[in-house]
């Protein structure tokens, strides 16, 4: 007997299948925090700035502790607390493999350790700093050098979006007003 108690979109399986489902489910979570975003009630600057810091310290290999490192300093610098831990989603438990193994490559390039290896088996914030300090060191200098750029487009490039997203709302709003 085929379970029908679980929502679908009418056609997904012809449309594509499987993955279409999971593409168009995907499409409206980030649309929906996209406006969430937007629609704080912060100054673009103020949400830019939020983005920034989210950036950098989601660059900064500490995954575990990510979020309270960002909400504080949001805390500390006066930022949008969402907008900063949304920027720094981009580092995650699905990420976390391929994002440290960047990190160890360009801290590599960086710092004058060359004889550290990485070792993808052992990723916990404990298991890196028992693995040794030239190894953590290698990866937080790759996030410094990955993050500091990544900060300063990203404050530049978010601001550029909000207020052409809010003046383009504000234009909407206005003609809807008008009739």
């Amino acid at each position: 007997m085929k379970d029908t108690s679980r929502r679908r979109r009418p056609g997904a399986e012809e449309s594509g299948g499987r993955f279409a489902a999971w593409w168009a489910g995907s499409k409206r979570w980030l649309r929906y925090w996209y406006l969430r975003l937007m629609r704080q009630n912060s100054s673009p600057k103020n949400l830019a700035a939020a983005c920034a810091l989210g950036m950098f310290i989601g660059a900064l290999p500490i995954i575990p502790f990510q979020s309270v490192v960002v909400i504080a300093l949001a805390f500390v610098m006066r930022v949008n607390k969402l907008a900063a831990w949304l920027a720094t989603c981009y580092s995650n438990a699905a990420t976390m493999v391929p994002f440290y193994y960047f990190l160890f490559l360009v801290g590599q390039a960086v710092t004058p350790f060359k004889d550290v290896s990485f070792d993808p088996t052992q990723l916990e914030m404990t298991q890196l700093i028992h693995a040794g300090w030239r190894v953590f060191m290698v990866m937080f200098a790759g996030g410094l050098a990955f993050g500091i750029p990544a900060t300063i487009v990203t404050y530049f490039l978010s601001l550029f979006v909000i207020r052409r997203y809010r003046a383009r709302r504000a234009i909407r709003q206005l003609r809807k007003s008008r009739g």
